[in-house]
Parts: structure tokens; C-alpha cells; sequence
């Protein structure tokens, strides 16, 4: 049993969907009561089992939220396996141009929402495994968490000031986790999604110029010439959640058809 911060829409959703698919249940959360309600109408719709993904109105800048999403998840489905923790897109501008306020804003709910998140969520997994649920070191079920971050971990992008300075950071803490709750069987890994087909990639996009000229742009520096498809995605946040994954900690994955050229 999964929680899925930020699956009502985009590359949350797409692991949600995912993640449903191969058998898991989910708690979507999401700041909208109406979206977080139809994206698990949507994942019903879709083929999922009725009761295979319930939601809970959260903002991962809120420090209730840990608990109160723990909460759901227990109350519905009795236990809690891990997390994809996507933490949202960070607003466009230079450094130069980006205030204080867009700064604090973002660190609230980018980077200390989601460590908040992740240490929370850890104290628990932690526990279950005192309890004795976790059966063995190789048996890679102490618990999954995964952090859905950005290119910018590895490579600056260009009037993203505020995604250069966070995501590489949150990198920081997902590689010092793993090595923190490594002895209790807990994994900690990031993504690093590159132009997949999300309505948040176009709208990056459209501020560059027609959307459809700038894809077809961006797609001839992608050594796959194309977008991703937040499905593609969704699989890989799936595979590095399961315990199909139980060897790989502290790892950067880049889901970006190549177009990440640092080694």
C-alpha cells in the first residue's frame, strides 16, 4: 500500500494508475478536494478495483499532513508500504528576478514538505519493522520511498532558479536517508523526469513559444526524438517502489529518453 502525494494529475497520477494496475492500493493526496476525488474516479474508470485507491485532501507544505495522510492510509487499508513523494513544479524566473517570497514559498512546500514527509513517513516504516513485519535484510520489505525531483539535479536549467537551488538539495537529503535508514530495510531513491507529455511540461513550454514548435524542437535533443509519456514514467516509479527494486537505494534515475548527458 502506497501513498502517491501530488496523484490527482501529471506523473503522480500516471505511478498511481501504475502502481493500481499491478495489484497495490493507493491513497492519492492532493491540495483539491474535487481533482483528488476524480483522478481515483478516473483510476476506477480506468480498470482499477473499486477499492484499490481512496484520496485525502493534503498540501505537503502543511506539517499535519504526514500524519493525517499515515492516518488514511491505516484507516483504509490497514498498513503502508511506502510513498512516491512528488513535490510539484517550481515557478519559472531567474535568480536575479525570483523574490524572497517566491524563495520562502517554495521551500515550504518543495524542499521542507517533502523531507518533513519523508522523515515522518521513515518513523513509521521504522516501526513497522519493529513490529516484526519486515521479514529479513534481502527481503527488501522494510519499506520504499521515492522522490519525484528534476533534470536540475544533475544539470541547471535555464530560467529555473528555483528548481537549480532546491532539487539538487533534496538530492542531498534522498542519498543521506538512504544511508540513515539503510539497516532498517527502508530504500530511498529520486527520479529525474525529463519533458514528459504532462499539461506542466506545455505550460513550460508555451512560455517559450508555441508549444507544439517548441516540443518538436526539444524532441530532436532527446536521443529518442520524442517525449516521454507519463505512463513510461509511472512504470518506473512503480518497478523502483516494489520490492522488485529491493537492491537499488539512494539512486538517481533519470527517466529522460537520454537527454541527461552528464555521467
Amino acid at each position: 500500500m502506497y501513498l502517491v502525494t501530488g496523484g490527482s494529475r501529471g506523473l503522480g497520477f500516471a505511478s498511481a494508475q501504475a502502481l493500481v494496475a499491478e495489484g497495490a492500493r493507493v491513497v492519492i493526496s492532493g491540495p483539491h478536494e474535487a481533482t483528488a476525488a476524480a483522478a481515483v474516479a478516473r483510476l476506477t474508470h480506468s480498470g482499477a478495483a473499486a477499492d484499490a485507491a481512496t484520496w485525502v485532501v493534503a498540501d505537503n507544505a502543511e506539517p499535519a499532513s504526514p500524519d493525517l495522510l499515515i492516518a488514511a492510509a491505516k484507516d483504509r487499508f490497514g498498513r503502508l508500504d511506502g510513498a512516491l513523494i512528488s513535490v510539484g513544479g517550481t515557478p519559472a524566473g531567474t535568480v536575479s528576478a525570483t523574490t524572497d517570497e517566491a524563495w520562502r514559498s517554495a521551500f515550504e512546500s518543495v524542499f521542507l514538505g517533502a523531507v518533513r514527509l519523508a522523515r515522518v513517513l521513515a518513523a513509521d516504516l521504522r516501526a513497522k519493522g519493529k513490529d516484526g513485519v519486515v521479514t529479513g535484510p534481502v527481503s527488501g520489505t522494510g519499506g520504499s520511498l521515492v522522490f519525484v525531483l528534476a533534470s536540475s539535479v544533475r544539470v541547471p536549467l535555464a530560467d529555473l532558479a528555483i528548481s537549480n537551488g532546491l532539487f539538487p538539495a533534496l538530492a542531498g537529503v534522498v542519498k543521506t536517508l538512504a544511508d540513515e535508514l539503510g539497516p532498517s530495510g527502508i530504500r530511498l531513491n529520486g527520479m529525474l523526469p525529463v519533458r514528459i507529455a504532462t499539461d506542466r511540461v506545455r505550460q513550460l513550454d508555451a512560455l517559450k513559444g508555441d508549444p507544439d514548435e517548441v516540443r518538436a524542437r526539444q524532441s530532436e535533443l532527446i536521443p529518442l526524438r520524442r517525449y516521454g509519456e507519463p505512463e513510461e514514467f509511472g512504470r518506473a516509479a512503480a518497478f523502483l517502489l516494489s520490492p522488485a527494486a529491493s537492491f537499488i537505494t539512494g539512486a538517481m534515475i533519470p527517466v529522460d529518453g537520454g537527454a541527461i548527458r552528464s555521467i
